[in-house]
């Protein structure tokens, strides 16, 4: 992890870029392809120094932060299915001093007495599939797998199929949504994968992995065959609370007939929820499944409530890590790869080495400064370190690295032979090539039919590099344009003509569609698709968007926008600053006409409004105000400028109720202020 201590606000700024793209595409492989390509170690310590930088720079936090998202969005041939309840993340925590500092943090937001008293649930944390089982008046109708929190997979005939999982629940309310992992025994685990590799099948890195793969299956009957399990946790919609604590809840269900893990307890205070997390890694080798920490969360229903959640995950949660797994290898060779980007990122090839039952044979470098950090060369020896996935880190160079020369970094693109070369203030090389890079630019096609961007059923890898081959499509908006070579393709091996037409009506079905997506697909550098919906909140389109970025003052129009910096600002200016973009982008604007974003707003008086909170808030804490004006749908903002719709001030309030009082900005007290909440 970088010194965050050292750190300009250029480097956090790249840096945190890096680490949204880096993250989400981690996100992609574990939630969607059940294939990690890292530890999760590694992922812990990448989520770990982004939420570091974060915080030492509050301003540059990125709309589309991995702090802000959940999982991500299912792309397997399951249906989709849009939960009733978000299912959220949860913060990890790494050290004891984490479980206390999150105990403090809970007392701070209810504003209670440093010595006040707060019991938490303590469970062990199951290393599988998360799940969620709707019953209605007591029958089993729907099971979904989270995704990415809001939309997840339909697998309820395979949900039917495990033991652990009733059809019916007597005494249940009119709507129950149990939520639980779907996991598979260590036992289990070792006999499946006996099974097969003696019929020559794919057999399984981990439990995790064997557990998930068997349960997104298309086919219920391959699920049936699987050994899978079930415990319940908690719950998401449901008619009527039986129950005031978690505690209770978790009792509650167990009497209905979940199960519900044995190492489940109650736990008065930090040190007890320690002393557990003893006890459970003491018992861990012999639980006879796998687990990769400790969840402890507030008993009380009603201050989670209050509590409430941030972007991805609850205020009332908080996982434990276990400690990560560590073995000696041998660094055979690095390679280089090139991303959609250009990032030339050098991977490092393992001899393999079995790491807790695991056998690993590839580490990401991330960049070459990390390659002189660590000092590692091919032939050295190197300690790695994992806790559950494939892919380790390298955390220690066992060779002798003294007075080595930096490792040399690569002066033209291992694909296509183009320049390479570092921007000003930036440690990534990219390759120059752009769109006539083989590499970027399959991977910017795949890109902008992407799931996240115009998700155009259909067109995956192996047709985008077939068409490619055959020079159909090289950029973009040549998409749209396929139906021209209906009738060659239909000629080619693999195309029926029903797979044409099914093809074509994608395409065809993405003309008019969402500009944000849109505006995602594109691939401007540090635009994410959280940032490409705040951007198209702004302007409604992208002709306006490109307006602005072309304008007399565009940096200053574009920071205007919340949540967008003067690095994403730059780079969208320098996008529509070259005419090939530009002629792209009319090219895809007369072709797909993609349509003017529509700002969703809750249904309050206060949607879409900008509140700043000043002074003393006595009723509540500051974060737990900013919390309800979200829940409103409204911004809480930190300065009060010409754009702010609401000063709530407590007593204390000095500067920034001078200036709302000055430029005619509405004011409330704190108490006119909870009356709006309880109104709305």
């Amino acid at each position: 992890m970088v010194d965050v201590a050292r750190m300009s606000e250029a480097e956090a700024a790249n840096r945190l870029m890096r680490l949204a793209r880096e993250i989400a595409k981690h996100d992609r492989l574990y939630h969607d392809r059940d294939t990690p390509e890292i530890s999760d170690a590694d992922y812990d310590a990448l989520v770990a120094e982004n939420r570091a930088i974060e915080a030492a720079f509050p301003q540059l936090v990125r709309d589309d932060s991995p702090s802000k998202r959940v999982g991500h969005l299912p792309s397997s041939p399951l249906s989709k299915v849009t939960h009733a309840k978000p299912m959220l993340s949860l913060d990890n925590a790494f050290e004891a001093d984490d479980v206390r500092e999150f105990l403090g943090r809970v007392r701070r937001f209810l504003k209670l007495v440093p010595e006040a008293p707060v019991t938490l649930t303590a469970e062990p944390k199951i290393d599988g599939l998360s799940c969620s089982l709707r019953y209605e008046g007591g029958r089993l109708v729907l099971a979904a797998t989270r995704g990415d929190g809001s939309v997840g997979e339909d697998v309820t005939a395979n949900a039917r199929t495990i033991d652990d999982i009733p059809e019916t629940v007597e005494g249940a309310p009119q709507v129950l949504e149990v939520r639980g992992e779907v996991y598979m025994a260590t036992e289990d685990f070792a006999a499946l994968n006996a099974r097969q590799e003696k019929a020559g099948e794919k057999v399984f890195a981990n439990p995790r992995n064997a557990a998930a793969g068997s349960f997104r299956q298309k086919d219920a009957s391959v699920t049936k065959a699987r050994p899978l399990r079930f415990f319940a946790h908690g719950w998401g919609e449901i008619s009527a609370l039986p129950r005031e604590t978690q505690s209770g809840m978790v009792d509650w269900l167990r009497g209905l007939g979940f199960p519900v893990d044995p190492m489940f307890v109650t736990c008065e205070g930090a040190e007890a929820a320690l002393e557990h997390y003893d006890a459970i890694q003491e018992a861990r080798p012999d639980l006879g499944y796998e687990i990769d920490g400790v969840v402890y969360k507030v008993d009380r229903l009603d201050w989670q409530e209050r509590l409430g959640q941030v972007a991805r995950a609850p205020r009332w949660a908080l996982a434990h890590k276990f400690p990560a797994e560590q073995a000696e290898t041998v660094l055979e060779a690095i390679d280089i790869q090139v991303g959609r980007t250009g990032k030339l990122t050098p991977v490092g090839r393992l001899k393999p080495i079995g790491v807790g039952g695991v056998i690993v044979s590839n580490v990401t470098l991330h960049n070459f400064d990390e390659i002189d950090r660590l000092g590692v060369r091919p032939g050295d020896r190197v300690r790695v370190q994992r806790a559950g996935d494939v892919i380790p880190q390298i955390v220690a160079n066992l060779s002798d690295a003294a007075g080595r020369d930096p490792y040399p970094r690569p002066a033209t693109c291992p694909v296509c032979d183009s320049e390479a070369v570092a921007e000003e203030g930036e440690v990534d090389i990219r390759c120059t090539g752009g769109l006539i890079c083989p590499a970027q630019r399959f991977e910017r096609l795949k890109h902008f039919v992407s799931r996240g961007a115009m998700d155009i059923d259909g067109l995956g890898e192996k047709s985008i590099a077939e068409f490619l081959e055959l020079g159909w499509i090289e950029k973009p908006s040549d998409i749209f344009e396929l139906h021209r070579h209906r009738e060659a393709l239909l000629k080619r091996e693999g195309w029926k003509e029903t797979s044409v037409d099914k093809l074509l009506a994608a395409i065809d079905a993405r003309r008019g569609f969402d500009a944000a997506r849109f505006l995602f697909g594109l691939g401007i550098r540090h635009v994410g698709a959280v940032t490409a919906r705040d951007l198209m909140k702004a302007f409604g389109s992208i002709e306006a968007l490109q307006e602005a970025a072309r304008g007399e003052t565009p940096i200053a129009d574009l920071t205007a926008v919340d949540g967008v910096g003067e690095v994403v600002a730059q780079a969208v200016v320098d996008f529509f600053h070259e005419p090939h973009n530009r002629e792209e982008v009319a090219r895809l604007i007369a072709r797909a006409a993609p349509a003017p974003y529509v700002v969703e707003t809750v249904d309050s008086d206060w949607a879409g409004k900008t509140i700043v909170f000043t002074g003393k808030l006595e009723a509540v804490s500051r974060d737990e105000a900013k919390a309800q004006a979200e829940r409103l749908g409204a911004k809480a903002a930190g300065s009060v400028s010409s754009k702010t719709d609401l000063l709530v001030a407590g007593p204390g309030a000095g500067s920034k109720l001078k200036k709302a009082q000055e430029l005619g900005v509405r004011v409330m007290s704190e108490e006119e202020w909870l009356a709006e909440v309880a109104k709305a």
